[in-house]
């Protein structure tokens, strides 16, 4: 039977109201990172920061939300969720706290038994050995780095000292850089404690009087270095691949690293291939703090945390992918059309299929029934989530019109809303955690109608969910049968708190039936021991894959681009390098020349 999916995945993502503890600014996203996934009693299970709830799959394309008993950690973040035994045990984030673990044999209805914690941790991650040792993983900072230590399996204690595992190196590795495609290079210390002082100075503050354990954490707010943090330990053929999450989490660099040992608390040395997991182009980007499973077919996958941050730095988002290891033991995720839909069998999986639908809707030309201005139509389909259109009234019936420019066969349509700023009053009381925030556990709609032309002039329906009693932002409609249409209308009855309807991606998949695109000239050249840049010449292409690897047979990264000039600045110093351009079109896609970097 057919699966398909299209990232982010299609769950209902929660509001939250925060304020900040520092400068009071009060703000209202939707929230769902971080995420486990497990397979326990053959269902899947995904659990994400700030859900209340967790996601329940038979097949790991059909999800559905269930709420979680209230006497679990569930406004702390990172939740990590494990198989042990007959159980699965679940813990989150307390800083400054002790955290404790929990755990049971039935994940909806529980009971979940305590086990006191004894310390505090941040991004926690527990493994169980082969031999039936604990071990347990956690970090989250830009100073201090992933610890590991043994924990007695039925205390949950530690046994022994903690071990420093991974720390951020983002002078050699460019990948671990902060900002936007790792602008920002890290500071000297001499620059950090110029930036400390002038902080300290600007707030008035005495530096000399500050807490010894706060001084860190301030510096670390100027230092520019990534966080380090979101492990996942992960055994294959007798190796442990400790996995980790860095730069930044609202970045669109956020990716997963790993490190390979003999030994679950090491040492361990940085793989070959790193970021396994990176996906900084396209609609939405994003592909840190996750979890790899292997399914009950053998497949391996690997969820992680997709970035919008526009209205909070954490407003995100979830996908997942097809992963594995190869013959030398790397492990991989195939991103290279990572928020394309992704469709498979059944059973044992190729996970580099290529696309079966590409993408129709970008720069293509639409209408609205009113705008905003700044909010145009066309920002619906400029294939960047952080962008949208905005209807100039929040009543029921505004619609959003796209022509194609002439008929295509569609196959799927991903219908992404979303949020312009929120005032109204908070609905629930706020829960004092680091950030004093209410989760809107209650049953919101997100509804509309989906209608087809071929003439833009008598539209039938292709999904009709006016009376809908779900709230899904970022829908995906797969038609019941053959679509063929020019013009493709949304007309809006009801979305969260009355808002003015908005959509950052109206896009449409399926097959042009005409050529591909010609094979992609272009030249690349290292600019320096982090970076390269490649230059695309002419050509009829929509848009740009740009991959690269240690090898020809193993171009595992990938950035996809709409421009023909690209610095990819994500590379490891003194490591070599293969790179490939492939174009893609509303037709198919053209793989290019493979060319070692020099």
């Amino acid at each position: 039977m057919r699966k398909i999916i299209c990232n982010p995945l299609n769950i209902e993502y929660h509001y939250q109201f925060n304020v900040d503890p520092r400068t009071q600014i009060r703000s209202v996203n939707r929230e769902a990172a971080d995420p486990s996934l497990i397979l326990f009693q053959g269902k899947y299970y995904i659990f994400a920061s700030m859900t209340l709830g967790v996601w329940v799959s038979n097949d790991l394309a059909q999800w559905s939300y269930h709420p979680l008993p209230e006497n679990l950690p569930l406004y702390d973040y990172a939740p990590d969720v494990r198989v042990i035994g007959d159980y699965v045990y679940f813990s989150a984030s307390k800083r400054d706290q002790v955290c404790d673990f929990f755990r049971t044999k039935n994940i909806l209805e529980g009971p979940y038994e305590r086990i006191d914690g004894s310390f505090p941790f941040w991004d926690p991650n527990l493994f169980q050995d082969d031999d039936g040792k604990v071990y347990f993983y956690w970090g989250c900072s830009s100073v201090t780095p992933i610890y590991g230590t043994e924990l007695d399996a039925e205390t949950f204690r530690p046994v022994g000292e903690r071990v420093e595992l991974i720390h951020g190196d983002p002078w050699t590795r460019g990948y671990e850089r902060t900002g936007e495609d790792h602008c920002l290079v890290p500071r000297t210390e001499a620059e950090i404690d110029e930036a400390v002082k002038g902080f300290f100075t600007a707030q008035g503050i005495d530096g000399a009087t500050v807490p010894d354990e706060v001084l860190p954490m301030v510096r670390g707010m100027f230092s520019q270095k990534p966080f380090i943090e979101g492990a996942w330990m992960t055994k294959y053929q007798g190796k442990y691949y400790l996995q980790y999450a860095c730069p930044g989490t609202e970045y669109n660099t956020y990716a997963d690293g790993v490190y390979i040992s003999d030994h679950p608390l090491g040492p361990f040395q940085l793989a070959k291939n790193n970021p396994y997991s990176y996906h900084p182009g396209g609609f939405m980007p994003g592909a840190g703090h996750g979890s790899t499973l292997r399914d009950q077919h053998g497949n391996w996958w690997h969820t992680a945390t997709m970035r919008i941050s526009v209205q909070h730095s954490f407003e995100r988002r979830v996908g997942l992918w097809p992963a594995g290891f190869d013959k030398d033991g790397e492990l991989f995720c195939n991103q290279r059309y990572g928020d394309w839909p992704i469709v498979w069998e059944d059973g044992r999986i190729d996970p580099w299929k290529a696309p079966e639908w590409f993408l129709l809707s970008y720069g293509k030309k639409a209408i609205a029934s009113s705008s905003t201005v700044g909010h145009e139509p066309a920002l619906a389909l400029d294939e960047n989530v952080q962008t949208w259109w905005q209807a100039a009234e929040s009543k029921s019936g505004e619609w959003l019109c796209l022509d194609l420019g002439k008929v295509y066969s569609v196959n799927a349509i991903q219908i992404n809303f979303a949020d312009d700023v929120i005032n109204i009053p908070t609905p629930g009381e706020l829960h004092t955690t680091d950030t004093p925030r209410f989760i809107d556990n209650q049953p919101l709609r997100t509804q509309w109608k989906l209608e087809s032309s071929v003439d833009g002039i008598s539209f039938t329906p292709v999904v009709d969910k006016s009376n809908a009693e779900t709230d899904l932002s970022h829908d995906l409609v797969i038609p019941e049968k053959n679509l063929s249409a020019r013009f493709l209308r949304l007309t809006i009855s009801q979305i969260p708190y009355q808002q003015k309807p908005c959509i950052s991606g109206f896009r449409v998949f399926g097959n042009g039936g005409g050529e591909k695109p010609q094979i992609p000239d272009f030249a690349v050249s290292r600019i320096s021991d982090l970076a390269f840049r490649t230059e695309i010449g002419a050509s009829d292409a929509t848009g740009w894959n740009i991959l690269w690897g240690s090898a020809p047979d193993k171009l595992y990264h990938s950035y996809m681009t709409f421009q023909p000039q690209k610095t990819i600045s994500a590379l490891i110093k003194d490591e070599g390098y293969w790179v490939r351009v492939d174009a893609f079109n509303e037709n198919g896609i053209t793989e290019g020349a493979c060319v070692k970097l020099s």
